[in-house]
């Protein structure tokens, strides 16, 4: 399993246009193939990070879903809407895998 990290950089002005964005998200990547563990809203402390985690069974399945995700319209939508709304200055993304016992 590898589980993709996302930090974002957002705009502190409009973290209702990122949540929004985020629970977009969220069944898109349920429904092709992931598992979303959430994102992570600014609470205490910076108030422009945001995180996302989701998992994967391996690399290639997160290929797939990209693949996928090039040709889904409500991806694209999704990522129109953050496009529209500049909601994200900037994000990393790093993959990471598990390590449970």
């Amino acid at each position: 399993m590898i589980t993709c990290y996302l930090k974002y950089v957002i705009d502190p002005y409009k973290l209702e246009e990122f949540e929004h964005y985020a629970k977009l998200w969220i069944p898109l990547v349920n429904r092709l193939g992931g598992t979303h563990h959430g994102y992570f809203m600014p609470h205490e402390g910076a108030n422009n990070i945001a995180l996302a985690l989701f998992s994967f069974p391996s690399l290639a399945a997160y290929e797939a879903y990209r693949e996928k995700m090039a040709a889904d319209p409500e991806c694209q939508a999704a990522f129109a809407y953050a496009g529209e709304t500049r909601c994200i200055i900037s994000y990393e993304r790093s993959f990471m895998r598990p390590v449970f016992e």
